[in-house]
């Protein structure tokens, strides 16, 4: 059986639609569609119910799903073991800060990726506020681990989960009082900045803003601690995921820092990130491993 019409046929089952596992596999919808009626020939069986808005599996499409996934991890691993007895599996994680440990529930994402690829030799490369691909784009690193909304041209994304966000506040400031706040309380505050040159989006997004709309005066910062301190010494109104600052790896935020859910605010998504066109079987089993049962999604604009 072809592993690549069954690698067509699981992106056909998962985006649920011909165009959107066409653009996913990078190729034009008539060819796949053709490579799934060749599948359908093979088999001689319909596996996809086809309709206007979509499509749904037969009863045999089913029973193909859940043994072309099983094949297709196999083949994956194989690879894998191939290359590491020749010296030559490595995969480099990109990170911001604590992600790649909070990414993982129950048994860390680390052990799991041990277990499942013990001969392979994983990096860990933590990244700064001024890069939300954490050396992605750059081609540094592999595959990420970090947050949207980011510009995701070229990089496909699976979120890990929605974390509400905060107001990072002084606790003495009034404002800490409160049980909620909306963006526009904060609106003649200082605010922290991000380097030049840092994503637009990403940018916009921590700023409560829209790309391309005025950013707000503040310090420059690149890291969490940074951020902290900010507020600490001057006053400067940041956001957080409240996950993060609530319970980052089971701590309360520091003394003297309150943080306040923004009602108005959308989520924080903490996600796993690679570029589109990379086929490399170790990053497809990364992926399977940060977001079991994620769909592939693409950051909302």
């Amino acid at each position: 059986m072809d592993l690549r019409l069954l690698r067509y046929f699981v992106a056909v089952v998962e985006e649920r639609h011909f165009g959107r596992a066409a653009a996913r596999l990078h190729m034009t919808q008539p060819p796949l569609t053709r490579a799934i009626k060749r599948l359908e020939a093979d088999l001689g069986a319909t596996l996809l119910h086809r309709s206007p808005a979509g499509v749904t599996l037969t009863a045999a499409g089913t029973a193909l799903y859940d043994e072309a996934r099983t094949l297709l991890a196999q083949a994956d691993h194989a690879r894998v073991r191939v290359a590491a007895a020749a010296g030559a599996a490595s995969l480099t994680i990109g990170t911001l800060g604590d992600s790649v440990e909070r990414a993982g529930t129950g048994t860390s994402l680390a052990d799991a990726f041990r277990r499942r690829h013990p001969g392979v030799n994983a990096r860990v490369i933590e990244a700064d506020f001024a890069d939300p691909t954490t050396g992605l784009r750059a081609g540094l690193v592999d595959v990420a681990v970090t947050r949207a909304p980011f510009d995701d041209t070229g990089i496909d994304t699976r979120v890990i989960r929605s974390e509400p966000v905060g107001a990072v506040l002084r606790t003495d400031d009034p404002l800490a009082e409160h049980d909620l706040l909306r963006l526009a309380d904060l609106a003649d505050r200082t605010w922290f900045q991000f380097p030049d040159g840092t994503d637009p989006v990403w940018r916009a997004y921590w700023h409560g803003t829209q790309p391309g709309e005025p950013l707000r005066g503040g310090p420059v910062v690149r890291t969490v601690h940074e951020c902290i301190r900010a507020v600490l010494w001057n006053g400067t109104v940041g956001l957080a995921p409240l996950g993060h600052m609530r319970a980052p790896l089971g701590h309360q935020p520091p003394d003297g820092l309150t943080v306040v859910p923004l009602v108005d605010m959308p989520p924080s998504r903490l996600v796993v990130a690679w570029r589109a066109t990379d086929a490399n079987p170790l990053i497809r089993s990364f992926v399977e491993l940060a977001a079991p049962g994620s769909r592939r999604q693409r950051a909302p604009r």
